[in-house]
């Protein structure tokens, strides 16, 4: 068996994973709901076919993560779930209900296979990929991550690693130790770039240390990222948010996953985090 071929699609502020077999494909993640036209267009894009996936699995039923779920089962892949997953199917779906202008199709339970994540490994099997679903609570309890044997994981939206210091001893600690007791060499986040932990720098966004008698600049970084994180609600993408800004892309991008994956943080929470992970 091969090792399986990886596709990241860019086409919302959620990553999503196209993963091939030898078999079949799978599809790791979606977007927001309103992003299935989207979702089309970067399938024809990398002149990908759809009709080849043969199951749709979600990390976690969030909103930006399950929004487009039924849609694209309706064009042929299964929702694989979790069985720790089977009472979150349609825990977000009020929070769609109450945005009248983003159409949105709720899960129809009959287009869902729940599974064991024993039986993971042999599901993975029919499409020639191997690896397995863990459950790794902490961002919410319903959240699994991918492993496939090759050195790749796919974590959705658990904490960075280079946060792990700050969650020893904790959920998040204790999924993370199962991730990586699998030494994966390559982590796949829902919303930031790929870490390549063998040869991963470490770098990241730094924000500029004010002058100790003129705090202009991080009062400047306050009221950019407070801009910025208006436009995320909007929808808006990172690049439309960089014209809109003027801001880097690499500091939308990171500010975007801060945001995204720790729900009602504050700005200043958010310029910590990037300054803890610029250290």
């Amino acid at each position: 068996m091969k090792d399986e071929k990886i596709t990241q699609l860019k086409y919302s502020n959620t990553n999503t994973y196209l993963i091939e077999g030898d078999a079949g494909s799978i599809l790791f993640d979606t977007g927001w709901a309103g992003t299935f036209q989207a979702l089309c267009a970067e399938f024809g894009r990398l002149e990908k076919d759809l009709s080849r996936v043969r199951y749709l699995v979600i990390s976690h039923f969030h909103p930006d993560h399950y929004g487009i779920a039924q849609e694209i089962a309706d064009c042929g892949p299964v929702i694989l779930a979790a069985d720790v997953q089977k009472d979150r199917l349609h825990a977000s779906d009020a929070v769609f209900e109450k945005d009248a202008r983003t159409p949105f199709t709720p899960i129809r339970d009959e287009a869902v296979q729940v599974i064991s994540l024993r039986e993971s490994r042999q599901v993975l099997e029919e499409m020639g990929i191997a690896g397995e679903l863990l459950h790794t609570p902490g961002h919410s309890e319903d959240s699994i991550s991918l492993i496939l044997d090759q050195g790749v994981a796919f974590v959705g939206d658990l904490n960075p690693l280079y946060e792990l210091e700050l969650h020893r001893g904790t959920q998040i600690g204790e999924s993370w130790e199962k991730v990586l007791s699998h030494h994966p060499k390559a982590v796949y986040y829902g919303h930031a770039k790929t870490a390549t932990l063998e040869a991963d720098t470490g770098a990241a966004v730094r924000i500029p240390k004010a002058d100790p008698e003129e705090d202009t600049g991080r009062v400047q970084y306050y009221e950019l990222t407070t801009r910025i994180v208006k436009y995320i609600d909007k929808g808006y993408s990172p690049e439309r948010i960089a014209k809109k800004t003027g801001a880097d892309p690499v500091f939308i991008e990171d500010l975007m996953r801060m945001y995204l994956t720790h729900p009602g943080i504050s700005t200043q929470g958010i310029l910590d985090r990037i300054e803890i992970k610029g250290k």
